[in-house]
């Protein structure tokens, strides 16, 4: 029941602001509905906080990462809309936000046991902050998409074109994130590396070769930017393709593991 309360406040509040930045206007402040997504954050994290005191411990099951990453992505969006025109990534973020800690709260899943070491909770961290950094860039490369789709059929009225800084500027934003986000897996990556000691166990190759090839795609795609300046549709099936493989790494596993098999992951 502690958990339950502010977690449906965060939900309404996710929906309302997700609507309301669906039908702003581009004359009209975003402020109210950004407002409401920053309450809808803070209320989210409160969930997480309360759980984890509730527990002694940083609970990493399946639906919890899933609403941690969630957390970020609303948290970082509500940022990046509210210091500039992305009102659209709001409302794609949020009702996700919203279904992920509607699971943490509802459905039940097998505990994993608390990662004790501090080197592997800061691991954890910093995979989870990449999963969201990241997971915001392939969000950003979906209306990119669509803008681009809209474009190229001129059709100019369209209400996602209202919501949307110009085509450039919004493929900028894509690649800031996903270089922070690079950085991000880099460091928990070289982080599991050192201090995990079988990196290469049962329940770990698979979470390994995929993290690492999607680290290779998301690199070779920030190099061509570089070097030769690759933007458009290939920038956005390479994000698409590279946080495929990370959420088969981590949550395709942690599925399987706890939810199949019903052992923590």
């Amino acid at each position: 029941m502690t958990l339950l309360l502010p977690a449906i406040a965060a939900i309404a509040l996710y929906g309302l602001a997700s609507w309301r930045l669906g039908r702003a206007a581009p004359e009209h402040s975003a402020a109210l509905p950004l407002g409401l997504g920053l309450l809808a954050v803070l209320l989210h994290a409160a969930v997480h906080a309360l759980d984890a005191y509730r527990s002694q411990s940083l609970p990493l099951h399946f639906f919890s990462a899933l609403s941690w990453v969630a957390l970020g992505m609303a948290a970082l969006s509500t940022g990046v809309a509210w210091n500039r025109r992305f009102e659209a990534l709001g409302s794609l973020v949020y009702p996700l936000a919203a279904l992920a800690l509607l699971a943490f709260i509802l459905l039940p899943s097998a505990r994993a046991p608390d990662v004790l070491d501090w080197p592997l909770r800061l691991h954890a961290l910093l995979a989870l902050l990449a999963y969201a950094t990241l997971a915001v860039t392939a969000a950003l490369a979906v209306l990119l998409a669509g803008q681009e789709h809209l474009l190229r059929r001129r059709r100019l009225d369209h209400p996602l074109l209202q919501l949307l800084p110009p085509l450039t500027e919004l493929e900028a934003l894509m690649f800031r994130t996903l270089a922070a986000g690079f950085l991000l897996l880099t460091l928990a990556l070289t982080i599991g590396a050192v201090f995990v000691e079988d990196l290469f166990a049962q329940h770990l190759v698979h979470k390994t070769v995929l993290s690492v090839l999607s680290w290779t795609v998301f690199g070779a795609l920030l190099f061509g930017r570089m070097r030769w300046g690759w933007r458009g549709r290939r920038a956005v099936r390479l994000t698409l393709a590279a946080m495929a493989l990370l959420l088969l790494a981590f949550f395709g596993s942690k599925f399987v593991l706890e939810l199949v098999l019903g052992r923590g992951a």
